[in-house]
C-alpha cells in the first residue's frame, strides 16, 4: 500500500498562533502515525513562487493522511493555523515504488 503525504506551504503571520498550532497538531499526527520528513529547513525557489516555511507529512497511507486532515482534532489545530498564517496544503498518494519495465 503506498503511503500518503501531506505537502504544504505557509507563510506565518503570526508566530505566537503558529506555536500554539504546532503544539495543537504533534497529538493527532501522532494518532494518525505521521512522522515529519521536513519540517521548515533551508530551501532555494528554483522555479515558482515560493513560502517561507515548507513542511512534508509522512503517513502509513492515503487513507490515513485524509483521515487526519478531516478529522476533528485536527480542525481544531487548524483554526489556530488558519489564525496564523497563509497555507497551501496537498494531500498526496506516494509511488509505490514500481519503475517502469518492472514486473
Amino acid at each position: 500500500m503506498a503511503k500518503g503525504y501531506w505537502i504544504a506551504r505557509v507563510d506565518v503571520t503570526d508566530p505566537e498562533t503558529y506555536a500554539r498550532y504546532v503544539a495543537a497538531n504533534g497529538p493527532v499526527f501522532a494518532r494518525y502515525g505521521a512522522r515529519f520528513l521536513v519540517r521548515g529547513g533551508r530551501f532555494e525557489a528554483v522555479e515558482g513562487a515560493a513560502r517561507a516555511r515548507n513542511v512534508v507529512l509522512e503517513f502509513p497511507s492515503y487513507q490515513a493522511a485524509l483521515e487526519c486532515y478531516r478529522s476533528p482534532e485536527y480542525a481544531a489545530a487548524m483554526a489556530l493555523r488558519r489564525e496564523a498564517g497563509v497555507a497551501e496544503i496537498l494531500v498526496i498518494e506516494g509511488h509505490d515504488g514500481a519503475q517502469p519495465g518492472d514486473g
